[in-house]
């Protein structure tokens, strides 16, 4: 930690000696990246304004983020910006590029807080950065007025105020009320604590399904090749490559084989269908339905 404090504070040093743009050195510079994608000019261009760069970076030491990945974020906005800028609207080039700094170092901020991804639209990200704060201003307008807020209406008037839907304020509520726990993590201090993985219902089939479902299918197989026991070779033929093989063959190619035409081998095929159904509904009703 000591380490990083330090590395920031000559990162600041350093961005601090840089030198001033005028307007029209930066708008000379910004042409000549653009233009030409001179990088001396954008490395100009870049050193010039990296101090607003870790200026904003050191907005969002709060969230626990260490000052140096702060600050590689909010270079890779200020690259970003440089790369994405206009010089031809006549905006300058700070007032652009505070808005891809701030979403870099915001971006960055909301994937490292938590294991679990905590939410990437708009709303949500307006939520995360801002929502305890009208929390708390919320609060103390009621106090001041006697009120006595319950969660509801507070999520009620958090989304309201930040211009979101309720159930974004409901979930990011309690993400940011809870914390990441490993699920290996022990349920009491002593060493007999149960994981709790160990608590999660296993949804996989039970043993006694699994064996049920293979009596089921070797029984269900027998019972088939009973019946297309009762067919001739001809019949056998196109039931298998009809309906059996994985990829199964056309009226077509089949009838080209057997030298008949594709309404014959439609017609021996319904035929053959029909013997199938009638043995398996006199010998087994139960698995007649499958053909």
């Amino acid at each position: 930690m000591a380490l990083d404090q330090a590395n920031a504070i000559s990162l600041s040093r350093r961005a601090m000696k840089a030198e001033l743009l005028d307007a029209e050195t930066e708008l000379q510079l910004a042409y000549l990246w653009r233009d030409h994608k001179d990088e001396q000019a954008l490395h100009r261009l870049i050193t010039a304004y990296m101090r607003l760069a870790i200026s904003m970076a050191s907005k969002f030491k709060r969230y626990g983020v260490p000052m140096n990945d702060l600050i590689q974020e909010a270079g890779l906005g200020l690259m970003k910006a440089a790369e994405k800028f206009d010089p031809d609207r006549g905006v300058r080039f700070s007032t652009y590029a505070v808005w891809w700094i701030k979403a870099s170092v915001q971006d960055y901020v909301m994937r490292n807080w938590s294991l679990v991804r905590t939410g990437s639209t708009s709303s949500q990200k307006a939520l995360f950065f801002n929502m305890r704060r009208i929390q708390a201003q919320l609060e103390r307008e009621a106090m001041q007025m006697g009120i006595s807020l319950d969660s509801d209406q507070l999520h009620r008037k958090i989304a309201t105020e930040i211009g979101v839907p309720l159930g974004d304020v409901k979930m990011m509520d309690g993400r940011l009320s809870g914390s990441d726990y490993s699920l290996n993590a022990t349920q009491s201090t002593d060493e007999e604590g149960r994981e709790w993985i160990e608590t999660l219902e296993d949804e996989s089939e039970g043993a006694d399904s699994l064996f049920e479902q293979a009596h089921d299918n070797a029984h269900l197989r027998k019972c088939l090749l009973d019946a297309l026991s009762t067919l001739n070779e001809r019949e056998r033929l196109i039931v298998r490559e009809r309906a059996i093989r994985e990829d199964t063959r056309t009226l077509e190619s089949l009838g080209k084989e057997l030298s008949l035409s594709k309404e014959r081998i439609r017609q021996i095929e319904a035929a053959a269908f029909q013997k199938l159904r009638k043995h398996l509904q006199n010998n087994m009703a139960e698995v007649a339905h499958y053909l």
